[in-house]
């Protein structure tokens, strides 16, 4: 599971210890955008927010800068805080990024010593199974889900923790450009196509057909990307 979107039921925020209040709020809230239920420009109601939890404004503020300074939210003077959406060249660039950390990851992932390579191999073998029965189905969240976890778990396998940080933000800022079109299966077909390819060339240890896969792939998602805002 990625990290970012586990978050802590509702109920559950009073029996958690040694957390601090505002970073448990800043996760549930966080979960709610990944999840779409607090779509890109809506505003976020701070006594809702508090009273849905029940608990006091103060942590929910708290909170709410932390996310801010992740550019997931937004402060308006006067108008409150609302959900973020990156404009396109934010995008375009983001998305640049992102091809160089999936290739760099791709990369390491391919050096694995043999046998946690081909554990890694048979983890991405099951995630394509689970995305061809989505995509059987027309379930593009399902889907959606499992091409989130198929990345990370190369990101994860790669070690080294400042390259997972820096994805894992880039990630969820892609995601809010990328809620308004998940109703679309465009593209599911080729992205899973794509996957398979990986993960051969990762179990076969060809760590340049690795690299190069891996930022083609997402140089390619942004293509889609694009034609579904055309």
């Amino acid at each position: 599971m990625m990290p970012w979107l586990s978050a802590p039921a509702a109920d559950h925020l009073s029996t958690v210890r040694d957390i601090p209040l505002a970073k448990l709020v800043r996760d549930d809230m966080l979960a709610m955008i990944l999840r779409g239920e607090l779509q890109p420009g809506q505003r976020i109601n701070e006594p809702d927010v508090a009273a849905r939890l029940g608990i006091s404004r103060v942590p929910v503020r708290e909170a709410l800068r932390e996310l801010e300074s992740t550019g997931l939210v937004v402060a308006r003077k006067h108008a409150g805080v609302f959900v973020r959406e990156p404009d396109e060249e934010e995008v375009r660039e983001l998305y640049e990024m992102r091809g160089l950390l999936d290739g760099y990851a791709g990369r390491r992932a391919a050096r694995l010593e043999t046998a946690a390579r081909i554990a890694l191999a048979d983890a991405l073998d099951a995630s394509i199974v689970v995305m061809n029965e989505a995509f059987a189905a027309h379930d593009v969240q399902r889907y959606y889900r499992e091409n989130l976890h198929f990345h990370w778990a190369i990101v994860e396998a790669a070690g080294n923790h400042a390259l997972a940080a820096t994805y894992q933000g880039i990630v969820q800022k892609l995601h809010l450009s990328r809620l308004k079109n998940l109703s679309q299966d465009t593209g599911m077909r080729a992205s899973i196509a794509d996957h398979t390819k990986i993960a051969r060339a990762l179990r076969k240890g060809d760590i340049a057909r690795c690299e190069e896969l891996m930022a083609r792939h997402v140089g390619d998602a942004y293509d889609r990307l694009q034609r579904t805002r055309n």
